[in-house]
């Protein structure tokens, strides 16, 4: 995940919007893997994505502005993100069961 030495943090994000039924998920994985991200993105039953990611601050960063550019078909109303200490929990990044 790091290795350039660069601090690992964590990203959570909530993606508001018509982000559930145009791929988003699939968007945000294929992202966050080009991005040697860990993690994981699941639907919630709200309606919204939520993407919860670990690795170097600047391939967090570039996921958050992907998050707020969404595919084609999706139209981001809003984007909650919250920086937090990484954990380690993830090897890889996956799309989740929907909670």
């Amino acid at each position: 995940m790091s290795g350039t030495g660069s601090p690992v943090k964590r990203l959570r994000a909530v993606v508001q919007g018509r982000v559930q039924g145009v791929g988003f998920r699939y968007y945000v994985s294929e992202y966050a893997r080009d991005l040697h991200l860990v993690g994981i993105c699941r639907n919630t039953r709200s309606g919204d994505v939520e993407v919860i990611a670990e690795g170097e601050q600047g391939a967090l960063e570039a996921l958050l502005v992907a998050l707020q550019r969404g595919p084609r078909m999706a139209h981001v109303e809003n984007v909650h993100a919250v920086w937090l200490p990484a954990t380690g929990e993830f090897m890889s990044f996956r799309i989740g069961e929907t909670r």
